[in-house]
């Protein structure tokens, strides 16, 4: 019999048989001691208690085996890549805990490949969109390098190309320091330096910092808060992450505009908000704004971020998560944008 090849099992039915034997031997020498015959009835209980026995462990092992035997064969197909292949644990008993475990562990196991298999699907995505974004302004460069022979004579010439060209360094030198900044974060290789910061000082020098674009285009930079309100935070990056949201409002607003930066202490958090009354967001791009190298394909003709490369919005994202705080967008298109950074107290 298959059960009986377990030696362990086949040792356990040989031991019950030789005790069986025994308990009947000495029932039978006693029985004949006392009453000096043998016992015929004695004899049939006894092997029909053994029989019994026998029979109640027999189909209990079995029972057991064929459990172990759809386990085994489930497990078997997990590893074949069958990812819904699960071992039934509806009942009581370490057995039945067991599986549940094997189950559970086969849960992990798929959402790690899962995640994987996604991470990979990212990775190459990235790539092809970093090639993307480099291809723009390589052959820009390669147009203005070309120009610039040609036009060697003329120093004007020379001039206008070697600031295109200059432009173009720019936008891979900024691709590059923000996909560094966000892999860094991602990769949770990043500590903040968190200290506590005064939020009103902090508004000012990002004001400071867009007076000259905000002149030069004709804009103007609001400040709207109270003086003494103070953030946990490590203050280079989260200035960073207000300031792409500043130049991402200078960039959608037109001549004459207004872009406010808003802040003020709730009961148990600190919201800062930087608003504009420019051109602002299509509703189809109001749930993908923070993806990475998002494009919009509805960016109106007064946007000066045609030539953007989509990763400001999402590194301001990631920093303010990396201070447990969220983001959060709303607008509606010719009404402006407003973006609330909140952050628990």
């Amino acid at each position: 019999m298959k059960l009986l090849v377990n030696k362990d099992i086949r040792n356990f039915f040989l031991a019950i048989s030789v005790i069986l034997a025994a308990f009947l031997l000495l029932a039978q020498a006693i029985f004949l001691l006392l009453y000096q015959c043998f016992s015929v009835w004695l004899l049939l209980l006894a092997l029909f208690t053994a029989g019994a026995i026998w029979l109640v462990c027999f189909r209990y092992f079995n029972r057991q085996n064929r459990l172990l035997e759809q386990a085994v064969s489930q497990i078997n197909a997990s590893l074949a890549g069958d990812t819904d292949a699960r071992i039934e644990c509806d009942s009581e008993g370490e057995l039945y805990r067991l599986f549940h475990s094997i189950n559970s562990l086969a849960a992990v196991l798929n959402a790690h490949a899962q995640k994987q298999l996604q991470e990979k699907e990212f990775l190459k995505n990235t790539i092809s969109d970093i090639s993307h974004q480099l291809k723009t302004p390589l052959a820009a460069l390669n147009i203005y390098n070309g120009l610039l022979l040609d036009e060697s004579e003329e120093l004007s010439a020379v001039r206008e190309f070697a600031a295109l060209s200059e432009r173009e360094l720019d936008r891979m030198e900024t691709l590059v320091q923000n996909l560094l900044k966000i892999t860094r974060l991602d990769a949770g290789s990043v500590i903040l330096e968190k200290n506590p910061e005064n939020v009103s000082d902090m508004m000012r020098d990002i004001e400071l910092h867009f007076a000259y674009r905000a002149g030069q285009e004709q804009k103007e930079i609001l400040l709207s808060g109270p003086d003494n309100v103070s953030l946990l935070c490590d203050r280079g990056w989260l200035l960073e992450a207000i300031d792409n949201l500043v130049k991402n409002a200078l960039d959608h607003t037109k001549c004459g505009d207004t872009v406010r930066i808003e802040w003020k202490s709730l009961s148990c958090a600190i919201q800062i908000t930087v608003r504009d009354n420019g051109l602002g967001i299509h509703p189809e791009d109001l749930h993908h704004i923070f993806k990475r190298f998002y494009r919009s394909r509805f960016a109106p003709e007064g946007s000066q971020d045609r030539q953007g490369i989509g990763l400001g919005l999402p590194l301001s994202k990631a920093i303010v998560e990396a201070h447990g705080g969220i983001i959060e967008v709303d607008s509606a298109l010719g009404k402006g944008a407003v973006f609330t950074m909140t952050f628990l107290m």
